[in-house]
Formats: structure tokens, sequence, C-alpha cells
């Protein structure tokens, strides 16, 4: 494509300097027209009205499962990684040990197919036969043990290292409810027609994989029952989505001696130095009930039926590493639950991998080349204008109490802001990457990864660390931080342009930023203090006014229809509703702060204010398959697209103003109905 496009240039070299010439002389327009749908009524529609014509004429690619802007920024980031990823891979000039070397040769033997081809399951042949050995209980929780040290993963229950909710200057071992495959329990526990097709797909999926490492179809399937059982069983013992937002519910700190009461078939004390953990005498577990159940497994069920999950944990692990049987099974199982038509080309999902896989190496070159320093100094200026405004905000709260206030503002003021890229970059020392052995780099990515995280037992909390990496098209809060973030992937247009208007950049980015300050005061980050820990800073009477308000917000969201029948899951989605309520309307505040703000001047026809939810409108603008949805439904905390983009602006005065919405409009609401929190 590249060498197509340089002979075009060449050829058409006058057409396009032509062109490009014009194209300088005609000012941007970041609220088109041209993407809006004017035949209906703001009030009616808005999302229709704001991005109806860009919806009707960009249809989810084959290749995606959704579209919108999100996507359309991750698709030019992950060009400019591509960019970044095969050059450093055609570069034989590289240091042994440099940042490029190490990110070319990690791609490079992703993208070896010739030699994954060969290989077939041979890199997981060693493991399968392991399995096979095991003879007692305790052989199979040494080896869950050995599978989880050794960069394999494994299943039964997550472990993991992580502040302490409690005490947030501390690490502390997390031991969390697991054991299933399928995006969430209510597939293996509800008869609908979509948890019964992606069942099916599931058992299909499983069979084909135990066929392709030698089993006949009759073993396989045998196998698939089997795994399902098991699966169902740790499913049934798990608490659903919505339970595990229960931040107290989910907080239970033990000291071992009372773990093994807990579960008697497993002796803690001794287990845990086989995950290469020691002198640790408490841990924290976010459901005693699951383990209870596991417990009870482990004595019932029988070792061939472990030994068959074991070997599907290694599968499922594996089968898009493999050679192209695996992977092929492995994206039937996707279309058949979110609908997409082909896969994803070899060279973006690599490029995606290195950046999940060695992200703080392969962000070095990114910032390099793609991140302007100008970009963080104003997004600097807007996190100090949101957080006015905020304060502002939460000073004329009239339902809230003065002492709640003083603690609310307290924790708006502890916020640390992180812009762009991390201030220490993660070195991965240690981590061996071969350019000719990309599943054994994978291996060693996970033993790698695996030690860093349980390496952090008894060290400092180290508050440098970024989370994301940098073409990560995202934005983050974390209340055991109290930091909002914000990657440099994130900070483009439609989201951010330094030469936008205000009304553009607070729409956009602005409402971001607005929205992860919110986060630290919705239903789960106002249950954490200032310094990050769970600890009650409300009054009483308070709570019970900002719980009656959420209530209302959940209701709202609840009622909206998605696909058929199925709606939005209100508490599921409440954090980030909460988010983009207060987020939008502190960005809001924020803009009237600015000249434009304060201003009647129109631009393409558009007074400020309407530019100004506009902005927010067309970041949520795009497609998604129907499979998809209904998926993202019960797997996603934030609401679709559409509710996102009326969910907040129908309980804002400012925008009936701004569209002259009337009683009689779909949209609109009675102002003693609008839900006023932040």
């Amino acid at each position: 494509m590249k060498t197509q496009f340089k002979n075009y240039v060449a050829v058409l070299g006058i057409v396009i300097s032509s062109v490009a010439a014009n194209a300088q002389k005609a000012p941007k327009k970041y609220i088109d027209p041209a993407n809006m749908d004017l035949t209906v009524k703001a009030g009616d529609d808005f999302y229709r009205y704001a991005s109806g014509t860009w919806v009707k004429n960009n249809p989810v690619p084959a290749k995606e499962t959704r579209w919108g802007t999100f996507n359309e920024l991750r698709e030019f980031n992950a060009q400019a990684v591509r960019s970044l990823v095969e050059t450093a891979a055609a570069d034989k000039n590289a240091l042994p040990g440099s940042v490029a070397k190490r990110v070319g040769d990690f791609y490079a033997a992703a993208m070896d197919s010739i030699t994954i081809e060969k290989l077939g399951y041979t890199p997981i042949k060693a493991d399968l036969e392991k399995i096979k050995q095991l003879k007692d209980v305790q052989g199979l929780l040494d080896h869950i043990a050995y599978m989880r040290t050794s960069g394999i993963g494994g299943g039964m229950f997550g472990l993991g290292v992580s502040q302490d909710r409690k005490n947030v200057t501390k690490y502390v071992v997390n031991i969390s409810q697991g054991g299933t495959s399928l995006g969430d329990r209510d597939y293996y526990l509800r008869d609908d027609p979509q948890s019964v097709k992606i069942r099916t797909a599931y058992n299909t999926y499983m069979a084909t994989l135990f066929t392709l490492i030698g089993y006949s179809e009759a073993e396989a399937q045998q196998k698939a029952t089997t795994v399902f059982n098991l699966e169902k069983a740790f499913a049934t013992a798990q608490m659903s989505r919505i339970e595990m937002r229960d931040q107290y519910k989910t907080y239970n700190k033990l000291t071992i001696a009372e773990f093994n009461k807990v579960t008697p078939a497993i002796n803690w004390a001794t287990y845990l130095p086989k995950f290469k953990i020691t002198g640790q005498d408490t841990v924290l577990v976010n459901s005693l009930s699951f383990f209870k159940t596991l417990n009870g497994m482990l004595t019932s069920v029988p070792m061939d039926d472990w030994k068959t999950y074991l070997e599907w944990n290694i599968l499922r692990g594996s089968a898009n590493n493999l050679s192209s049987p695996f992977v092929k099974a492995n994206f039937a199982f996707t279309q058949a639950q979110t609908g997409q038509k082909v896969q994803t080309p070899r060279w973006q999902r690599m490029s995606s991998l290195t950046d999940g896989t060695i992200g703080e190496l392969l962000g070095q070159l990114y910032v390099a080349k793609y991140f302007k320093p100008d970009a963080k100094v104003r997004m600097d200026e807007m996190i100090v204008n949101l957080r006015k405004a905020f304060e502002i905000r939460i000073n004329g709260l009239e339902w809230m109490s003065d002492a709640t206030k003083k603690k609310a503002l307290e924790k708006l003021h502890a916020f640390t802001p992180k812009v762009g890229y991390t201030t220490k970059w993660q070195t991965y020392n240690g981590l061996e990457i071969n350019r000719g052995t990309y599943f054994q780099n994978l291996r060693n990515a996970g033993v790698w990864s695996y030690n860093e995280n349980i390496n952090r037992l008894g060290k400092p909390v180290d508050r440098t660390r970024f989370g994301m990496t940098p073409p990560t098209v995202n934005a983050s809060y974390s209340p055991t931080m109290n930091e909002i973030v914000f990657p440099a992937g994130i900070l483009q247009f439609p989201f951010f342009d330094p030469n936008a208007d205000d009304a553009v950049n607070y729409g956009g980015i602005g409402a971001v930023i607005g929205h992860e300050m919110s986060h630290g005061f919705d239903d789960t980050g106002s249950q954490y203090d200032k310094d990050g820990n769970l600890k009650n800073w409300w009054t009483d009477e308070d709570r019970a006014k900002f719980n009656e308000k959420t209530k209302a917000l959940g209701d709202q969201f609840s009622a909206y229809t998605v696909v058929d029948t199925i709606h939005v899951l209100g508490k599921l989605t409440m954090g980030e509703n909460i988010g983009d309520l207060g987020g939008l309307n502190a960005a809001y505040t924020a803009f009237k702060m600015t000249k434009q703000g304060q201003s009647n001047e129109k631009i393409d026809g558009f007074t400020p204010d309407q530019r100004f939810f506009l902005s927010w409108a067309q970041v949520w603008r795009g497609n998604i398959l129907p499979e998809a949805a209904a998926q993202l439904i019960k797997t996603d905390s934030h609401s679709p697209g559409p509710y996102r983009t009326i969910g907040a602006p129908v309980n804002m005065d400012a925008w009936y103003k701004a569209f002259d919405v009337q009683p009689g409009d779909k949209l609109y609401k009675k102002p003693e109905d609008r839900i006023r929190l932040w």
C-alpha cells in the first residue's frame, strides 16, 4: 500500500498539491452540519440530530463489531503503531537490548506465520502431557500454582497483588472468584435466546479445539460437556457483576488460618509459597461463598474431570497464538458472540499484542513520534479549570450539608492528574525476547508480568504507575490512588485539538476530564476518601439523598431499550452514567468561564452552547452489530453510545435552552424531574 500510494503521489502530484493548497484555506469544521440530520428536532432525538448522517454513512466495517469515534481514533493509532513496529522490526542496526530492538524482535516473531504454522500445537504439547501425570487433589492444586507462575495462566480462581482498599499505603494479596471462560456468569445460567446461542457456539469451540489436539469427536464432545458442567458450577457460585460493585461485600480480610477454615481442602499457609508468596499473614478475598463452593468441588469432582478442565485452560489461553486451525476456531466463536464478519488482520492483532505485552517499550517510540507537548500544556490548563468548576459545583449543591461538602472538596483537591505518559518507563528487565520464538516470548512475558506483580509485596506503593500505555484511546480514575489518567492516544480530535474553539474542547476532552473526576464521586468512588481508603466520609442524611438521586438515574437508563427487549442495566452502568452526568455539568461550568463560553458568537451556524453539546454528541456517535450490543449490555459497565449522548444533557437546563427543547418534545423532562448530582 505504501508503494502504491507513493506512485499515485508521483502521478497526481500537481492535483494533490492543488487540493492541499485549497484545504489550507478552508478552516476545519469541528462541528460539521454534514454529519447531522437536521430533519429531526434536537428535543425529539438528539442523537440522530447530532450524528444521524454520519451514522447512516459509516456502517460497521467487516473486521469490526462496532464503529464510531473511538474506533476511528483507535484505527488511526493502530496505523501509527503499525508504522512503529514495522520500522523497528526492519531496523538491522538496532543495538542489542535497545527499545527498538526488543520491540522489533517481538513483533517480527509474532508476524512469522510460517514458523507458527509449522509448529501446530507443539508449543503446548509438554504442558498437556504434564496434566496427564496428575493423581490427586494436592497435585491438582500444585499444578494450578505451576501454571500461574509459569506464564500459562490457570483457572479456578484469581490471584494477584494490589493495594489494600482500607490501607492504600500497603500492598496485599487478593484472591478472587473465577473459574469460567464465558464473558459473564449469566451465559451459563439463563435460557434466553442469546445465552443459548452462545452456549451452543461455546460447545462447538471446545469440541473443535479438543479434536485439534488428537481426540476423537466423541471424546472431544464428552470433554466439552465436562468443562461446561464444571464452569457452570463455578458460575452458580459467583456473585453477579452488579453484586461485585459492593465495595464492602467484596472486602473480606482474613488471616491465613481463617481462610483455611473456609477451604479445608486448601492449606493456604503451604499453598501460597508455591505462588512465590511468602511472609503474608492475611489475604483479601472477594467472595467467601465462592470459595466454600470451590472447596466442595475439590472433594467431589473426579480427578479426570479436573484434568480435562486444565487441558481446556491451556487450550483456550493458547488457541489464538497457535497455527491457523486454532486461530480460525477461536474467531468462529468470536463471530457467534459479536457478529464480526472477518478476522482482524494479523498485523493489527500483533501490533495490539505488542502494545499489550511490552507497551512501555513501544510507548517510548509512540511518544517520540506522535505526542505533541503543546497538547499536555493545554490539558494541564483544562484540568485546572475543571477542578475549579467542580469546586464551584460542590459548593453550590443544595442537597449536601457543609460537613460533607468539606470532605468532598478535600478529595477533589487531592486528585493527582496524569497526562500523556508515565514519568518512569518500565524497563522489563529480565524479560527475554527472541526474534524466532513467538510463543515462548509470550510465556516469558507471562512469567515476567506475574513476578512483577507479586514482587510488589512489602514495597512502597508505586504512585508513578500510569496504568495504560501511551497509544490507548481511553481515560481512567483510580479510587485507591485518587488519580485521573489521560493517555496520549485520546488527546486527539474529536476529543481534543489545540486549534479547536473552547466549545469543542470542553464538550469533548473537558467532559472526559470531568467524567473521570466524577468517578471519584460516583456510587463506588464516593466510598473512598481523599487518600484513597475505603472509608465513609458522608453524613447518613447526605448519603441517603445521594442514593435517592442515583436510583432515579438508574431508572432513567434502565428504561432505554438496546436490542429487542434487552434494556440497559442501570445498576451495572451506574458509575459511568454518574461520570457522564457529573462530567458534562462540570465541563459546561468550566466552559462558561471562557471568553467563548460567555459570548453568543456563532461558528458554522451554531452558538457556543450548541457547539459544546454537539461536541459531546459526536464523541458517542457510532454503529454496532446487534450481537455485540447484546453482549456488551451484560459485560460492559458503559451505556450504549446513543444513550450516553442523551442521558446527561436531558438533565441539564442549558441543553434545553441551547436547542429550544419544549414540553411535548420526546426527550423533554420537567425541571423538577431533572437529576442534579454533581
